[in-house]
């Protein structure tokens, strides 16, 4: 696949971080370039917004226009959830209307856009005005920031003038249900809930049971569904060493993830803000967690194995580690791989 391809069927890539997405692609990808995703985002064929779960993805620009109006009651909730107290009794819709308003005329960083809120509204908390007009009006992040290597405060701009193209209507969750199957199948309607921060989603896919199968999860019973031409590999095949990012999406995409991580690992990656740790998957499942160290102009590339790997898994970790520094470290002088 073209990188294209990959992020339009893993319905984008986690991207609360700037290098994730790059190190997913990767990942996944017989052949990927730095320069193949920078340029995507900097040709406005791919954005960084809020999607899923109301969390920050890399997607297609197509796909941020298809997603985002099927999404938007999972920002509408979480805004509700977060900063009701804080915005009780104002106009949503004004607030959003301001603050496009502003983008639209410069595109401006969080502390732009703040400074802009505490003069609009003096007698509100400016931080929860920001924050709850990321939720109520799509937005995405202008390039260079959010691209690899790249941090700090990042210009937002407002989808209909980066994309020059307005927000559709939603068509429901149909299509994007189908697509989640394609990338992550089978799975139940709670792992699609899970996976895109919606509710209520029972309804939608027992109207779609015609075009799926379905199938029951031999260890707890439950209904799985996928699609009928969805590759569904024998349990015995074996699969390779792979270095997952933060946030991977394969770690997300399921409300039950024992298929691919114990709950004893997962309160090991998982930490108490919501963060999840690059991975290394041997045979499909997490088997320990991984760093890169930057010092002047070496790179270390630090693996923790869960447990001793064997003999054979080792030498797989460290060549697939060693390739995974050769693209994350390609300028640094010194590289290296240690097991700590």
């Amino acid at each position: 696949m073209t990188a294209t391809e990959a992020m339009e069927h893993l319905v984008g890539l986690q991207g609360q971080l700037a290098n994730p997405p790059y190190l997913g692609l990767w990942s996944r990808l017989s052949t990927f370039a730095i320069t193949d995703l920078t340029e995507l985002l900097t040709s406005r064929k791919a954005v960084r917004g809020g999607l899923m779960r109301g969390t920050l993805h890399v997607v297609t620009a197509r796909d941020f226009l298809r997603l985002r109006p099927v999404l938007q009651p999972v920002h509408d909730k979480a805004q509700r959830g977060f900063f009701r107290r804080d915005t009780e009794g104002m106009d949503l819709g004004e607030l959003a209307a301001f603050c496009a308003s502003v983008l639209d005329e410069r595109y401006s960083t969080n502390v732009e856009l703040r400074k802009a809120l505490a003069a609009k509204w003096p007698e509100r908390n400016a931080t929860s005005l920001l924050h709850s007009v990321q939720y109520l009006l799509p937005t995405v992040y202008v390039p260079p920031g959010g691209t690899w290597g790249t941090g700090g405060s990042t210009p937002l701009a407002t989808v209909d003038s980066w994309l020059g193209t307005p927000l559709p209507e939603s068509d429901g969750p149909s299509q994007m249900i189908l697509r989640y199957l394609a990338a992550f199948g089978p799975a139940s309607v709670k792992d699609i809930q899970a996976w895109s921060g919606l509710t209520r989603l029972k309804q939608p896919v027992d109207e779609l049971r015609p075009k799926l199968l379905t199938f029951r999860s031999a260890e707890s019973g439950v209904e799985l569904f996928d699609l009928p031409d969805a590759p569904r590999p024998d349990a015995g095949t074996p699969a390779p060493v792979r270095f997952l990012p933060e946030f991977d999406n394969l770690l997300v995409a399921h409300a039950d993830r024992t298929r691919v991580i114990s709950d004893e690992h997962r309160a090991i990656t998982n930490t108490r803000n919501g963060g999840v740790a690059a991975t290394v998957l041997v045979d499909g499942k997490v088997a320990g967690r991984w760093r890169l160290v930057r010092a002047k102009k070496a790179v270390t590339l630090e693996i923790e194995p869960f447990a001793p790997f064997a003999t054979s898994d080792r030498k797989q970790v460290l060549a697939e580690g060693e390739a995974l520094l050769a693209f994350a470290g390609e300028d640094a002088q010194e590289r290296d791989v240690r097991f700590v």
